[in-house]
């Protein structure tokens, strides 16, 4: 949709022209992203500015706390999942017994991993002494 720089008011301000270089250029500054995550912006939720602030804000928002395991919500369970390796009910396991932070949860991990991997060497070198 071309843009009418005759027309001014609020309802242009309310939309996004991703056609329009200098418009890709201030909302991308407003908005303090590159243009290519401005146009993936607008392509998952449409030309509206404010839909377009709100998804901006809420990928910062999980962008910026990595180092904790919230279990409410459904992406994170599916994401620190697939990063550790086990299934979800695994994870939330793991939660409740070291917590949400995703430093203690992995270290948590890694010992149940290494303490298994103890008890079965245990139990080789105790079927060899038997049959010996």
């Amino acid at each position: 949709m071309a843009d009418n720089k005759a027309k001014r008011g609020g309802t242009d301000r309310a939309l996004i022209a991703l056609t329009e270089k200098y418009e890709l250029a201030y909302w991308s500054k407003k908005f303090k992203v590159t243009p290519a995550k401005l146009k993936y912006a607008v392509k998952k939720v449409g030309h509206s500015a404010k839909k377009v602030e709100a998804y901006i804000k809420l990928q910062k928002h999980r962008a910026s706390d990595k180092s904790r395991i919230a279990l409410s919500e459904a992406y994170e369970v599916r994401y620190w999942s697939k990063k550790f390796k086990i299934t979800p009910a695994k994870l939330k396991a793991a939660v409740a017994a070291a917590g949400h932070s995703a430093k203690k949860v992995g270290a948590y991990l890694a010992a149940q991993k290494a303490a298994k991997k103890a008890k079965k060497a245990t139990k080789k070198v105790a079927k060899r002494k038997k049959t010996a």
